[in-house]
């Protein structure tokens, strides 16, 4: 469910239920993610090689109790329209859980969380920040997908605009962010290939990693997921109010590009597909997980990515691997982007 997935086919749907194949096939095929490391030297904890833990990915449930908690410390939460349709959410299957939970604040436009679990099977994080269009900030964006043999992470403040274009609004959000790049790129690896269309609405800071389910490496990425959560709540703290209308409106525009791209190619449609049957899927994803896709806005994902137009006028839904992969982090320590020097 992060932003750089295939649309809604996906040869791996049922194993994403019944586990005969690993997370990272399932990943790899919607998200434009290679398969990358196979969590090498992340092995840690109480487990040997080859065991992980899946309820280790229970902290999943944890870092959203305790995200909201710290939001409500600087703010006050009011459920979000959305949160009536989808907070008695069910799955046909009886041994799946999905819990969704949506707010809005001042500064907040929506703070939503969607979490899956299906006992010893799999754990699912999908939990996202988007700011009122009279703020330019950064949309917080977390991911995880765990299975027993291995949990794939991308964690972000992912950037409103195109940073290697805008140094200003580069500078202006992390410049002062990159020590977390640094506590955590050893700690949390990078996964191996990615492509350049993945990139596109990644941060320098991003993390994007795959590593064995152990206690030790949940603990890690706990850590992590709070770091950058306060973070991104300090960014809000500090957010002044956009008075330029001509401003107010291009930042409107921008969220509603990041959520067209975001629906479009959301990799976790299979599953919820598969949980929730079809239609409630697509109302999941657009009226929830990307809410505001409908409102924001009213151009469509080939009005804002033409590139991906068919000569019948569809989505060619077969792009998303094409472009450059990047099997190492292509931002040096500072931020700067030097992946062009080793892109394949």
């Amino acid at each position: 469910m992060d932003g750089t997935g295939r649309p809604p086919t996906c040869p791996c749907l049922s194993p994403l239920i019944h586990g005969s194949h690993t997370a990272a096939e399932w990943w790899s095929v919607p998200t434009g993610l290679g398969r990358g490391r196979q969590a090498e030297g992340m092995s840690g904890g109480g487990v040997g090689a080859g065991g992980g833990v899946l309820g280790a990915g229970s902290s999943y449930q944890r870092f959203v109790r305790t995200a909201l908690e710290q939001t409500r410390l600087r703010t006050a939460l009011t459920p979000h329209p959305s949160q009536e349709k989808f907070r008695l959410i069910r799955a046909n299957d009886d041994a799946a859980v999905l819990d969704a939970l949506s707010f809005t604040a001042p500064k907040i436009r929506l703070l939503r969380s969607l979490t899956v679990e299906k006992k010893n099977s799999v754990q699912v994080l999908d939990f996202a920040a988007f700011s009122e269009p009279e703020y330019d900030l950064p949309i917080f964006c977390a991911n995880a997908f765990t299975t027993p043999a291995q949990s794939i992470v991308v964690l972000d403040l992912n950037p409103l605009y195109d940073i290697t274009e805008d140094r200003d609004y580069k500078d202006k959000y992390y410049r002062n962010l990159m020590p977390l790049i640094q506590k955590y790129s050893e700690l949390l690896p990078w996964g191996g290939k990615i492509t350049s269309e993945s990139l596109r609405f990644f941060s320098p800071i991003v993390i994007w990693t795959i590593f064995e389910p152990t206690e030790r490496n949940h603990h890690v990425l706990y850590s992590a997921l709070m770091d950058y959560y306060k973070a991104w709540l300090q960014l809000t703290d500090q957010a002044a109010e956009e008075n330029n209308k001509t401003k107010v409106v291009r930042n409107r525009e921008a969220q509603h590009r990041y959520l067209t791209w975001r629906a479009e190619k959301d990799p976790g449609f299979p599953l919820l597909k598969k949980l929730i049957g079809e239609s409630y899927a697509k109302d999941l994803v657009t009226e929830f997980l990307f809410e505001g896709v409908h409102s924001l806005g009213s151009k469509s994902f080939l009005d804002y990515f033409p590139e991906y137009a068919r000569d019948d006028g569809t989505v060619n839904k077969k792009r998303s691997m094409i472009g450059k992969s990047f099997e190492a982090r292509p931002w040096d320590a500072t931020g700067e982007f030097i992946g062009g020097k080793d892109a394949e």
